[in-house]
This record gives structure tokens, C-alpha cells and sequence, in this order.
């Protein structure tokens, strides 16, 4: 698939989309409206940038995800339910426009995966910590984990095991590390962290302390 070298930018409080995620979006800005309208006509690829912490201005972050929209369906009201497949790190350059949409040079990354006995510990702590996470609740919601599993027990839940079976067989430890930071760390900052962090060892090892600390973090509900 050809990457394009610009691209539409959405620029989202506390979202980020990896590489090999999926991200359901309800669009209804009206320049979000056209953003999705063009690149359905076009190559059907956008951005997902976080906004800048601590920036009164709306500014995306400079590393952000590019999405492919899989499916999207418009409403009688015009917004659209759909589902973005992140395909790549991108590194947001020059401002094209900033009406009605953002559109921005965009230059892909690429990462080579770490060929290391380090990174291979850090990887097996990393199946350790999501387990321990996984267990903490018991079971999670079959939706939250959807992307791991393709089937869910008759109560709706998905079994500890199986996401665990899933993740080993992911051989690339980037690609799991962002599947992993994609479904179990809630809070945008340390998912943004996680995606700017392009050395996938200190990738892990930053995985491990955001794992750790969700495990040891106070609950309000089943589900969180």
C-alpha cells in the first residue's frame, strides 16, 4: 500500500492510533465531515494526532497515527460512524492548510524490530504484566479486547488465557508492544509516550512501568 506524502489531520484530546489498531470514530464537525468525505473519494487515509498537552491553541502532537477508514457509514444528520485501521508512525511536517481541515506533510517511520536477548526479557515481563492486568478484573469486556479474540463466552466475556495465546503469536515485539499500550493503558499522555518512543526495547521498557502502574492504580468499576 503507498503511503501518501500529505494528509487530512484529526486532532483528538487523549486519542492515539497505532499501527495494526483499530479506532471506532464518530465524526461530526463539519470539517471533519468533508475530511472524511475527500479521503473516501480519495485514498480513504487520515491522521489521528493527540492535541498538545498544556496549549490553549489546538496543536497536534508531531508524531501521530495515519489511518486507513475500513468501514464508515453516514447518518441521516450527515455525522458518520467508522472504524480507522492505524497502518504506520507518521512525523507530521509543513502545514499545507488549516481550512476547512488540517492537511500536513507527512513522512512515515520506520522501525526495524530489536534482534536482542533484552528485548526479548523485557517482552516476556511485558505478557507477565498483562496477564497480572487481566486478572485484576477477572474477566474484561469482550469489546474492550475484541481486536485479540474473535469469539467471547455466552456471559460476554473473553478468557485471560486466550488474549495471551494472541499476543505470543505476535513475533514482531513492536507490533505487540502497540497492541498491547492500544487496548490496556487508558490514558492518552503514556499512549502518546508509547508512540513517540520509536526504540522499541525502551518502547518495552516504558510498556512495563505504564503496565505497572495500571495494575497497582484504584478502580471505580469492573470494566476499568
Amino acid at each position: 500500500m503507498e503511503i501518501p506524502d500529505r494528509a487530512g489531520v484529526m486532532i483528538l484530546g487523549s486519542c492515539n492510533l497505532f499501527p495494526g489498531s483499530m479506532l471506532p470514530l464518530f465524526i461530526f464537525e463539519p470539517r471533519y465531515r468533508t475530511m472524511l468525505a475527500e479521503s473516501v473519494a480519495g485514498n480513504r487515509m487520515f491522521c489521528i494526532a493527540m492535541q498538545q498537552p498544556d496549549t490553549e491553541r489546538e496543536t497536534p502532537c508531531r508524531i501521530a497515527g495515519l489511518g486507513l477508514v475500513r468501514a464508515s457509514v453516514q447518518n441521516e444528520n450527515g455525522t458518520s460512524h467508522l472504524v480507522l485501521l492505524g497502518l504506520t508512525r507518521v512525523r507530521l511536517g509543513k502545514l499545507i492548510r488549516s481550512k476547512p481541515y488540517r492537511q500536513h506533510h507527512i513522512e512515515p517511520i520506520s522501525i526495524e524490530d530489536p534482534d536482542s536477548l533484552a528485548a526479548e526479557a523485557l517482552a516476556e515481563r511485558t505478557l507477565d504484566l498483562v496477564e497480572q492486568r487481566l486478572r485484576v478484573v477477572a474477566h474484561l469486556p469482550a469489546a474492550l479486547l475484541q481486536p485479540l479474540v474473535a469469539s467471547a463466552s455466552p456471559d460476554g466475556t473473553v478468557e485471560v488465557g486466550e488474549c495471551l495465546r494472541v499476543l505470543r503469536s505476535i513475533e514482531c515485539l513492536g507490533a505487540r508492544a502497540d497492541l498491547i499500550a492500544s487496548l490496556l493503558i487508558r490514558d492518552g499522555e503514556p499512549r502518546q509516550v508509547l508512540l513517540e518512543t520509536l526504540d522499541v526495547e525502551e518502547r518495552l521498557r516504558l510498556l512495563n512501568r505504564f503496565l505497572s502502574a495500571e495494575i497497582t492504580r484504584p478502580r471505580k468499576d469492573p470494566g476499568q
